[in-house]
């Protein structure tokens, strides 16, 4: 069976939101695409508090001074799709209250016919949790733990009923409800991290950049899964950010998932024999609009069952 393939929807500055999300909704699942993905940036701040992905001293890229808000975006390729499964990667959890974000997708998933995948992180902008952050920065993994929780609650029968930190539901009808169980896949680097995966999510986010290192990872994840007593299968899907280019990348130091199509599918190949379920691409900054993007991401489909995957 062919490794199922996703593509990430247009969300920057250079896509008109409006007309481009729909319209590559529909191409890439005509395409053959099984899943379409979003995320999350909320701000842009000048000055930065602190360095790209918490790192001291890297700028942040200016394809982040502009994203479309990632449900409305999926709320947006909804009707124009039948069949792909439409995934966060990733929401930052705590920058959305908790019962608001359970219903909006709740609803997503109710209006879809079962096709949202939630994938949730912690984030880490410390700008982001000044300006939306429901609790403090240091307490982010607490409110991911909350957000959980509180999903569970009202995407479950009625009537729900929750006590926590930043909610409260009394006894309440909510609805609509969730089509199926809205499957919740976290990113996980620590520990404690992992732990939460394994003990109360469906499934692995991880980012692909390098065969043997998901590998070591994919194996470090499943075997604390056995450890813990976890009996139900891990679900994953691998985010593949594309640092593409026309031409081919020169030097033997090149980065995984960097150069031309035929590059990137080479590296992919790579992936794919990890064995995880299903690997998403996104094309970042390098389309000029949603026409390239389209025309890219039919090439690397074509290329990637040629290839085998």
């Amino acid at each position: 069976m062919a490794t199922r393939l996703g593509l990430s929807l247009p969300q920057t500055h250079q896509y008109d939101i409006g007309k481009d999300v729909p319209e590559v909704a529909r191409a890439a699942e005509e395409m053959g695409y099984e899943s379409l993905w979003v995320f999350e940036r909320a701000l842009f701040p000048e000055p930065a508090t602190q360095g790209l992905y918490g790192m001291e001293g890297v700028p942040w890229p200016d394809t982040y001074r502009s994203v479309a808000e990632p449900l409305v975006t999926l709320a947006l390729a909804v009707p124009a799709t039948r069949r792909a499964r439409l995934g966060t990667s990733v929401l930052v959890a705590p920058l959305h209250g908790p019962f608001q974000l359970a219903r909006t997708l709740g609803t997503l998933d109710a209006a879809s016919g079962g096709r949202v995948v939630a994938g949730l992180g912690t984030g880490w902008s410390l700008d982001e949790y000044a300006a939306a952050g429901i609790a403090p920065f240091k307490d982010r993994g607490k409110s991911l733990d909350e957000v959980l929780d509180v999903c569970r609650a009202v995407w479950g029968p009625d009537p729900v009923t929750y006590e926590g930190t930043l909610t409260t539901i009394n006894s309440s009808v909510v609805g609509p409800k969730p089509a199926r169980p809205i499957p919740v896949l976290l990113p996980a680097m620590s520990k404690k991290a992992l732990t939460r995966l394994v003990d109360r999510a469906d499934g692995w986010q991880p980012v692909a950049m390098g065969a043997e290192q998901l590998a070591a990872e994919w194996r470090t994840l499943q075997e604390l899964a056995a450890e813990r007593g976890r009996t139900e299968p891990l679900q994953s899907a691998a985010r593949i950010n594309l640092q593409y280019t026309s031409k081919a990348f020169e030097g033997t130091d090149r980065p995984p998932f960097a150069g031309n199509i035929d590059q990137i599918v080479t590296d992919l190949v790579a992936h794919v024999e990890v064995g995880l379920d299903e690997y998403f691409v996104d094309f970042n900054s390098a389309p000029r609009d949603a026409e390239e993007l389209k025309d890219l991401a039919a090439e690397l489909y074509t290329a990637a069952r040629a290839a085998g995957v």
